[in-house]
């Protein structure tokens, strides 16, 4: 017996990638350092098998043969970052590099050409070492430098690119920086990250108004989109009968859900969140001017990041001091869960319909699409390489197929979700992990030139796009 899931024909299919994960070149034709560039050069045993991404997969080189790629898996449409320091190397004086205006130009008809749709982000992790020598999103100067490049980006690429989007994940920075030690330059002060976060919100509501302004203006057509992308990862308590369980759990989506996705579609911050914050004296530096700021330049869209859920209990040992989200619950590991055996993440693909049900019902049905979703294999792609030198990779269509029926049950209760990107295109460099996990529709043969290959999965999406449905037997 058969059952399809069937999508509107208009639906979104394509991949993600990010810059510093895919260009290479990485200080060459111009390009100024990263946080990135500063870390490798001190501490390069931090990256898995000590690789950084100077090369990374050559996408800066390779875009037209990954493009014709993506047009034989059924891309309809892809997202990329622009490299804020390739762009204008140095953001203290503001040149811009032509050569990279060209990179980015050429990128961009070449999707065009081939009815590939461009959806771009502005700052995919890259923080410019200059703008971090001011404090990062610390500063509240470093907001004034990310609206000028927003702006030159706007201005020589508007014309043909639709749907914008400020930021991706900014709840990463803040926790790799501020948290929990994964990103250079290592702050953990929780007090310091809770400011970073506040004025990464601010960011986004001021970069919105001058895309408003430029739209007004006329300088950019009224079609034009803008949102953010936000990692939505849902918080599931041990106990549902459990007051201190839910407790947990509640003030875990708080953090880590709330406290961006409130501020950016409905313009305000979330009320149980603050007076967490300010009863342990975490509350940020802020002036009313910048509040209404963020209230009056909510985003026009949503993407939405979605890889594993989180589960939680309540704390079984306070701690003295607040150091962090995880002073108020603990981690929880569900028995007999399924996951990823290579990632180690547990595969949960019901939270992605809860998400978007979660958008539906309390944040106005705002126009939203996936945009990430995927399965890491460390080895797992080569163990599934047969002796024609094919890669089946049914583990990862098996887990896109279960994701995508979850949101297709989700539309059809009536969510505004348009489109599905998978993380990633191809296999790619991948922060500290470097090149140890296998994301992507094409393998990336390093042993060989940087040659690609398109997997299994790349072909079954192919014929999902084609058909813009989903045929499960039963």
């Amino acid at each position: 017996m058969k059952k399809e899931y069937k999508f509107k024909k208009d639906f979104f299919w394509g991949s993600a990638i990010s810059a510093l994960q895919t260009e290479g070149a990485h200080l060459e034709m111009g390009k100024g350092k990263t946080t990135w560039d500063i870390w490798m050069e001190k501490d390069p045993d931090r990256f898995f098998g000590g690789e950084g991404n100077a090369v990374a997969v050559d996408f800066i080189n390779f875009y037209k043969d990954d493009i014709k790629m993506m047009k034989e898996i059924g891309h309809n449409s892809f997202r990329f970052s622009i490299a804020w320091t390739r762009l204008i190397p140095n953001p203290l004086t503001g040149e811009i590099n032509d050569v990279a205006v060209k990179f980015y130009n050429d990128l961009i008809d070449e999707l065009l050409a081939n009815k590939i749709e461009p959806f771009v982000c502005l700052f995919h992790f890259d923080m410019p070492a200059a703008m971090q020598d001011l404090g990062g999103w610390e500063s509240k100067e470093v907001l004034k430098y990310f609206n000028i490049y927003a702006k030159k980006c706007f201005e020589l690429f508007g014309d043909k690119v639709k749907y914008w989007f400020t930021h991706n994940e900014p709840i990463v920075p803040i926790e790799g920086c501020y948290l929990y030690n994964f990103h250079y330059p290592f702050i953990n002060d929780f007090k310091r990250g809770v400011q970073a976060a506040y004025n990464t919100i601010l960011s986004n509501a001021i970069v919105i108004r001058t895309f408003k302004e430029m739209k007004a203006e006329g300088t950019l057509k009224n079609d034009r989109e803008i949102g953010i992308i936000l990692s939505l990862t849902p918080s599931y308590p041990r106990d549902l009968n459990n007051p201190e369980d839910l407790k947990a759990s509640k003030i875990c989506h708080d953090f880590f859900v709330r406290s961006f996705l409130d501020p950016c579609v409905l313009g305000e911050f979330n009320k149980d969140l603050n007076k967490l914050l300010k009863d342990h004296n975490l509350m940020p530096e802020y002036k009313e001017e910048e509040l209404l700021i963020i209230k009056e330049n909510t985003v026009d869209f949503l993407g939405i990041n979605y890889y594993f859920p989180r589960r939680v209990k309540a704390k079984e040992i306070k701690d003295e001091k607040v150091t962090g989200p995880h002073s108020f619950y603990d981690d929880y590991e569900m028995p007999g869960r399924k996951f990823n055996q290579d990632r180690g993440w547990e595969i949960f693909e019901k939270g992605v319909y809860d998400i978007l049900i979660d958008i539906k019902n309390n944040y106005g049905n705002i126009k939203s699409y996936i945009s990430e979703n995927g399965m890491g294999r460390h080895g797992g792609d080569e163990r599934d390489t047969d002796e024609n030198g094919s890669i089946n990779d049914d583990a990862r269509i098996e887990f896109v197929k279960d994701h995508l029926i979850m949101i297709n049950n989700a539309i059809e209760e009536g969510s505004n979700c348009v489109g599905y990107h998978m993380w990633s295109l191809m296999d790619n460099w991948s922060m500290s992990n470097a090149f140890k996990n296998r994301y992507g529709f094409l393998f990336v043969d390093r042993e060989n030139g940087l040659k690609r290959k398109i997997k299994k999965s790349g072909y079954w999406m192919a014929e999902v796009a084609k058909n813009n449905k989903i045929v499960e037997v039963e």
